[in-house]
């Protein structure tokens, strides 16, 4: 029995690495028979044409590993997810290739939630005490779930900026959800989560060394990992609030933010400074994570290193603050302070490094005038 869950779990993985490998040189050709590359603009940092169609492969991984791995199993909700992630496909390639509104997007990205949330059993009911609820109403529940969900999704969206950062930290976010899934015996959703991992790691090796197939994952491939990644933090929540669930986690709100604090903070972050900025929320800058820490480190690779990295020890911190064992809502907050705390740091080096940098300048000039 065991060795049968292993197996489809590998086959998961390993039929999602295989088919992104497989398809996305097929999604090369068609991108540059057509031209179909990412436009250039102000805020862009590669300087060569590149196709932004990896979501296709992302796309077809995680559907056809996710059916045929699973199989066997009863999944319920697996229709409502799959025809969510398909709302969300067909909206980011749309805009991946003509554009589409903000506004129809939000649209489309609330239906999706709204299915996944009323028909699809992926609902937040229990909040382990947070800001003193614990099992909440339906209607509250559908809010937050709903929130969450549109949350998560346009995080992934935005933190899409440099080669391997949306990619990575969706890799980190599904191989932690399959491995809690597998060893809780939630193996339809451990499947799910090794499909996710195995596409991304495929659309990993060309976003990331591919050089002349590079291809980045586009609307297409950060609207359907932001909700799937949304589908698995709800469900984690969901599945630890069971009491006679094996290994639960005591704390699994905190832990599941630390999981995808980083675009979460990120976001959070960009438009508070928007907002003091008076500008609009949604307006476009260089003031994600990732671009300061550019500015120290000019590698894409480094940088999104340094970002997982920083990923994987709050997730880390986490699970050791839920070890301890004290309040959860403490729990949260420092997980969410020091979150906080790791995404001004890059920006404050920076500031110093460049106050560094004019305070040579103007002594190289006073040299020269003297």
């Amino acid at each position: 029995m065991l060795f049968t869950k292993l197996f489809l779990n590998l086959l998961s993985f390993s039929l999602a690495f295989s088919i992104v490998i497989i398809t996305i040189p097929a999604i090369l050709r068609v991108a540059r028979a057509k031209k179909l590359f990412d436009p250039f603009d102000d805020r862009k940092i590669h300087s060569q044409t590149v196709p932004p169609l990896g979501g296709v492969g992302i796309f077809l991984g995680f559907i056809l590993s996710t059916i045929i791995a699973s199989d066997g199993y009863a999944f319920s909700s697996l229709k409502y997810i799959i025809a969510a992630v398909i709302l969300m496909f067909f909206t980011g390639l749309k805009d991946d290739l003509v554009a589409i509104s903000a506004r129809k997007k939000f649209v489309i990205q609330l239906f999706a939630a709204i299915i996944l949330v009323t028909l699809g059993e992926v609902k937040i009911t229990n909040l382990y005490g947070l800001l003193g609820f614990y099992e909440i109403n339906f209607a509250f529940g559908t809010l937050i779930s709903l929130f969450l969900m549109l949350a998560i999704i346009n995080a992934f969206n935005l933190i899409d900026g440099i080669d391997g950062l949306a990619s990575g930290l969706a890799i980190v976010a599904s191989f932690f959800s399959g491995v809690w899934f597998f060893i809780a015996g939630y193996m339809p959703y451990a499947i799910m989560s090794f499909a996710l991992c195995g596409s991304l790691a495929g659309f990993f090796l060309f976003n990331v060394f591919g050089h002349r197939n590079k291809l980045f994952m586009g609307d297409t491939g950060s609207l359907v990992v932001g909700i799937i990644i949304a589908i698995l933090v709800i469900k984690f929540n969901e599945f630890n609030a069971v009491s006679n669930v094996p290994f639960a986690i005591d704390a699994a709100p905190t832990v599941s933010f630390a999981v995808v604090i980083v675009p979460l903070i990120d976001t959070l972050r960009v438009i508070v400074i928007r907002i003091l900025r008076k500008k609009s929320p949604f307006s476009p800058d260089t003031n994600h994570i990732h671009h300061r820490l550019l500015v120290l480190f000019p590698n894409h690779l480094t940088v999104t290193l340094i970002i997982i990295s920083a990923n994987i020890f709050l997730i880390g911190t986490a699970l050791f603050f839920n070890h301890l064992s004290f309040n959860v809502n403490m729990q949260f907050l420092l997980i969410f302070l020091i979150g906080v705390a790791f995404s001004f740091i890059p920006s404050k080096l920076v500031a110093r490094l460049q106050i560094k940098e004019k305070m040579q300048l103007t002594l190289l000039r006073s040299k020269s005038a003297s």
